[in-house]
């Protein structure tokens, strides 16, 4: 008895490096964004939107879910009705871009180890604020000295800045036009 507790003692190590190994080995790449690929939550082509795109793969799911930008990309991650086994998060290296028009079909950074320009003028495909990832700090800070911002860690870009609609405080202000100042639109309603 006592020599298969030795026995055991010993393997146990060699076992759950072999789980390690095979857990590692389960993050999928990245693929190579094509003209088949559409974002999850608008259902449009994402090749048809400027800015950084995303995709995700999770346990799950047979294929990755693709986003037309790098803030639905992380949204999806903190909704709760969206698979929490998430196995890899792919964002757009807007540091290797060829442009904000053109993004690149395969230049992907995994979004844990990216940073995020957050808050600058420059505004998704979709119309909305970004968060503009770059896998180098030097990037980032070059593209917030020219388009203002901040630069944040992935687990810090605010969860109010991912899930607040961008469009709320335009469409605010369209109806505040339209209707005329808040005392006048006040007057109209009563």
């Amino acid at each position: 008895m006592r020599r298969r507790t030795i026995l055991l003692a010993l393997l146990v190590p060699f076992v759950l490096a072999g789980c390690n190994d095979k857990q590692a080995a389960k993050i999928p790449p990245p693929h190579r964004m094509t003209a088949e690929d559409i974002g999850h939550y608008c259902g449009m082509n994402v090749l048809e939107h400027p800015g950084p795109k995303g995709h995700i793969f999770a346990a799950s799911l047979m294929e990755p879910v693709w986003f037309s930008s790098a803030r639905d990309t992380i949204a999806f991650t903190m909704l709760p009705d969206e698979p929490k086994d998430i196995l890899a998060i792919y964002v757009s290296d807007m540091g290797k871009a060829p442009d904000w028009d053109k993004p690149g079909a395969d230049n992907w950074i995994e979004a844990r180890k990216a940073v995020f320009v957050i808050e600058s003028r420059v505004k998704s495909g979709m119309g909305g604020d970004e968060a503009v990832p770059f896998s180098e700090r030097t990037a980032a800070e070059k593209f917030a000295a020219e388009n203002g911002g901040r630069i944040v860690g992935f687990n810090e870009v605010p969860r109010d800045y991912v899930l607040t609609s961008a469009n709320a405080a335009g469409a605010a202000a369209a109806d505040e036009t339209a209707v005329g100042p808040p005392g006048e639109r006040a007057r109209r309603t009563q």
